[in-house]
Formats: C-alpha cells, structure tokens, sequence
C-alpha cells in the first residue's frame, strides 16, 4: 500500500516527496525508485517516523503502515501541523482512533482515511438509489469476502529478523515478541497484535459503504462466532467468521471465508441492500437492482462498474489540504466506521453479545470486552489523547 500510495500521489504535478520513513531498508529503497521515476531526484531516508514529522519542509503525511502503527504517526503529525492521509483501519483499537479523530479535531487538521470507494462514480451512484427510497423500507444489510487467493502460511520457526530491519521499532507499541516471518509484512494481518484479521482489512471497505447508505448509526448490539476452522498455521485471526449486528432501524450481517471464492449473489465479495421492494449488490465490477417478485416497483438493471477509485480519492484530499474543507472520509467517519468493525471482533474473541454505548464508546456491563477497546501501549511508547 505504501508504494501504490506513494504513486498515486505523486501523480498530482503539486505533490513531491522529500522523504521515506521505513523500518525496513529493502521497502525504502522501493519507494525511492517509485519517486525517483517520477521526479527524477532521490529523496531522504530515515527509519524513525519523528525525523519524518519533525521536518520544516514536510506538510503532509502518507502513513500506509502496519494498523498498529496508524495512531501514533497519526497523532503526533497532526500535534506538529501537519495533514495526514492514513490506510485503513483507523488504528488496531477503539481507543486509538478516538484519540486521532480527537487529535484531528483540536489540531484542525485535514485527516483522509485510504477507504477510496467513497471516491468512486458507481459507488456513489448506488447509494444515491439507496437513498432515493426506490428500495422501500431496508431492514437487512449484507456484506461478505470470500477470498480463495488466501490460503495457510506454514509454521515457521522464529528467527533473526531480517539485515536492515529495525525490528524493534517495528514492534513498536505492541507487545515485545520474538521475530517471526509472518508476523511480519504482509501477513501482519492476521495477528492480533498488529490488526484485525478480514474484519478490520475487508470489512472496513465493505461496512464503510452500508454505512454510507444506512446513516452514521451505531449498532446497539453486536454478536459474532467464526474461528479458524480450515488453516494449519500460526496465524491467529480467524478464517471464518459471522457477525450480526443489530442497529436501530436495521439488522447488518458481515461474514468472510478464505480458500473459496464463491460467494453470496454469485460474487466473492460484495454488499447486499435488501428493502421492500427490492435489492440492490454492489461490489468493484459494479450494481444491480433486482425487484421483489410480486411487486416490481421497478426494472432489474445492472451497471458497470468505475475503475480505480483511489487517485480521485487521493485528488480529494489535496483540494481539501488547499481548501481546508473536510474530505470524504474524514476521520469522523473514519472512526465510526472502524469502530463497527472492531465490535464484531471484540464479540468474537470475548464470545459474548455485546451492547454498545455510542456515546461513552464502552460495553455496557462487560470490564473484559472494554479491555479491548484501548491497548496497553509498550514502553517508553504513549498515545496523546487515548483515554484508557
């Protein structure tokens, strides 16, 4: 993500990069070929990400991290005056991203989260329909990622981590653990430490956009079951997983499975809108609308999907850092919506139902559920604004 980001933005004439921060050595050296394709000039490189925010000559940062490192560079850029555009999740953690939309809002900052489907033609055009009514009453929503290009990853043995990597930064704020491969680049994912399995990885694109359609409710109470039920390694999210939600005007049903790849409605991932008087599925390739039998309020019809909608995401942000406008995933939203993912795993490992106060952003009755909602951060590592 950090390359397809980097990329992205320097494909804006405005936009330059004067530096990149890596633990790793190998991914910095990537990323200065990507700018240096682009501006034909070598930019700086550092590991710590304080040198990076400590810069006069930086005025925005492009955080695509591991998400247990999202709060941190997050808060302290936006502390420094500086405008962020970080990945998806928000943070690993309730409590994280109520720090950074915290931190967004006394700072005054422009914070985008990297969910671009908020930035996509057809995207909006379906949510449009849903918000016409034409649906009628939506009482169920659906959103599901059935993935057969992920499959297990082996037991490797700890080892030494590898030349060039500052291992122990990488760690950061989470627990101190031995190096493993996996747990290390891309499938960090899947352990808890450091994210939030396809829940947090999937499910944030997906929720996002029935959130869009249904309003920024908070659901009253979440339940979920799943577990790892076909993989044979160490990996410790699961790869199958169920959660129901019950907001106040609609049930949501969230659910991915790895290793296969049909899913729901004849697609492998997607959102469902189902309402009175039809449905509406909706993923990358594109919508339908399909009528209720007996009703036929109106003409099944599909639509292409838009393309890439990450540049036009990306161009959003850097009208809004001239304007000073919010951009379309503000961290608000940002927040809201990677707080409804975070429920769904925080029912599962704790597997109790949970009830949800929006308002305090604790389990009600539940000190065991609430200590997932902020982490104990490893010293000397503090989160500004994080409330325990």
């Amino acid at each position: 993500m950090g390359r397809g980001n980097l990329a992205t933005f320097l494909a804006n004439p405005e936009v330059d990069c004067v530096v990149i921060c890596d633990v790793d050595e190998a991914q910095a050296a990537q990323g200065v070929q990507i700018v240096e394709k682009h501006r034909n000039r070598k930019p700086d490189t550092v590991k710590d990400f304080r040198r990076v925010i400590d810069r006069r000559d930086v005025d925005l940062l492009v955080i695509s991290t591991p998400d247990h490192w999202h709060a941190l560079p997050t808060v302290l850029g936006c502390q420094a005056g500086k405008d962020v555009y970080v990945e998806k999740p928000l943070a690993n953690t309730i409590g994280e991203g109520r720090a950074m939309r915290d931190a967004m809002r006394r700072h005054q900052r422009v914070v985008q989260m990297g969910t671009q489907w908020r930035s996509g033609v057809h995207w909006k055009e379906a949510i449009e329909f849903v918000h016409s009514g034409r649906l009628g009453k939506i009482g169920l929503v659906r959103a599901w990622a059935y993935h057969d290009w992920l499959g297990a990853v082996g037991n490797p043995p700890d080892a030494e981590p590898p030349s060039g990597v500052d291992y122990d930064l990488w760690l950061g704020p989470a627990p101190k653990r031995p190096f493993n491969p996996n747990r290390f680049h891309f499938n960090f994912r899947w352990f808890w430490d450091y994210a939030g399995g396809l829940m947090t990885d999937w499910g944030v694109h997906l929720i996002n956009i029935i959130l869009w359609g249904m309003g920024p409710e908070l659901p009253k109470k979440v339940s979920s079951s799943g577990g790892k039920f076909v993989l044979d390694d160490n990996t410790e999210t699961p790869d199958t997983q169920i959660a129901v939600y019950e907001f106040p005007t609609y049930n949501l049903i969230w659910e991915h499975k790895v290793g296969i790849g049909v899913g729901l409605n004849g697609r492998p991932w997607g959102i469902s809108f189902s309402g009175s008087e039809g449905t509406l599925i909706l993923n990358e390739a594109g919508w339908e609308i399909v009528p209720e039998p007996k009703k036929k309020s109106f003409e099944a019809a599909a639509f292409r999907g838009s393309g890439d909608a990450r540049p036009a995401h990306v161009r959003n942000f850097l009208d809004c850092v001239r304007s000073r406008e919010d951009p379309v995933e503000h961290l608000d939203l940002g927040h809201l919506v990677s707080t409804v993912a975070h429920l769904g795993n925080m029912a599962l490992r704790t597997g109790r139902t949970l009830h949800w106060d929006g308002r305090t952003e604790q389990v009600i009755g539940d000190r065991e559920a609430n200590r997932f909602v902020s982490p104990r951060y490893r010293r000397p590592w503090d989160l500004p604004y994080m409330k325990g």
